[in-house]
């Protein structure tokens, strides 16, 4: 099995590259191995258009490579095994003479998960699976939350002191976080088909929600509440057909967003809609962007200022801490009862 991770991380790599971009299909990779060398690469970059295992076993084509029936085939995710807007990958699979296929982790869907496996078993083909499974699941959560739910999955971010404030007591909150933050903050927007934010919000700082630079993404703006300015950048810049304005509980705003194929949802703030969002058990991941400073006093509070007793308070579970600059995220799932 270890002789599969360095292989199967490097297709994970490579279906990050198109984060934020597959929508409403996962991100996949896929890496073609002979002799134990990489021979071919490949990542989905947009719905309709070719699958991972496609792009590497074509881009196999041109390569001086021996019959593909000693090559190995790694993918993140369990090869679909079903006709859509394009064909099954098991058959080109099949077509290929790959003898051997290690898979990430199953696809999720029930009506899809373990098929594509027992297709390409049954037709002689050797399958591993299971292979950095954690990190496959993980880079696919979104996609799963939304075909076993219906809802995208939320990840809360947020930009506080050490004291947990958002903005000082005038409402002001830029720059809590340095560059270094903001920058790893484009790149969460980049793997985000939403940024949420409240109507205060773009009252208070005026944002333009994208990820700069874009790399091709075009997630939707979403802003929560009413008496939002004409004149908000949201609403007249170029992308303002990207801008939805919307009201109703959280459930129903974020199953009509599923609706729009949207996966991944990134919340920007500010503290009451966090605290919303937290209440109703909305939050799939945090993103907690922390600065060495203090504010105090009448700050406002990262999740707004209904709080909860000791013994009803959420629990979190940190899972991984990293320092940008001055700054530290802290990346915490809630924990569930």
């Amino acid at each position: 099995m270890d002789k599969h991770i360095p292989f199967m991380r490097r297709a994970i790599e490579l279906a990050r590259r198109g984060e934020g971009l597959t929508r409403p299909n996962p991100p996949v990779g896929a890496v073609l191995v002979q002799n134990g060398k990489i021979v071919s690469e490949g990542f989905h970059k947009k719905a309709g258009g070719p699958h991972a295992e496609v792009k590497c076993l074509r881009q196999a084509e041109g390569q001086k490579t021996n019959r593909l029936s000693s090559a190995t085939l790694y993918v993140s995710l369990e090869p679909c095994s079903t006709e859509g807007r394009t064909p099954p990958c098991t058959d080109l699979i099949l077509e290929r003479g790959i003898c051997r296929v290690v898979i990430g982790c199953k696809d999720p869907t029930p009506a899809h998960a373990g098929r594509g496996i027992r297709l390409l078993r049954r037709a002689g083909v050797e399958v591993v699976s299971g292979v950095c499974r954690t990190e496959a699941q993980e880079l696919i959560a979104p996609f799963a939350k939304r075909m076993l739910t219906g809802l995208p999955y939320v990840t809360l971010k947020l930009g506080v002191t050490l004291d947990g404030r958002i903005a000082d007591a005038s409402g002001r909150s830029q720059w809590i976080t340095g560059p270094e933050s903001r920058k790893k903050v484009q790149a969460l927007r980049r793997r985000a088909d939403a940024i949420l934010v409240g109507a205060g919000t773009v009252r208070a700082d005026n944002p333009s929600l994208l990820p700069r630079p874009a790399k091709g993404r075009a997630p939707w703006r979403v802003v929560l509440g009413a008496n939002i300015p004409k004149k908000s950048t949201v609403l007249t810049d170029e992308a303002a057909e990207q801008t939805l304005l919307m009201e109703g509980s959280l459930k129903k705003i974020l199953r009509d967003l599923a609706k729009r194929d949207v996966m991944h949802v990134l919340c920007e703030g500010g503290g009451e809609l966090a605290g919303s969002l937290i209440r109703a058990g909305r939050v799939d991941e945090f993103a907690i962007f922390m600065a060495p400073s203090l504010l105090g006093g009448t700050g406002f509070p990262m999740v707004g200022k209904a709080g909860w007793t000791l013994k009803g308070m959420p629990q979190l579970s940190f899972q991984t801490l990293e320092k940008l600059g001055n700054d530290l995220l802290i990346r915490a799932l809630p924990v569930k009862e």
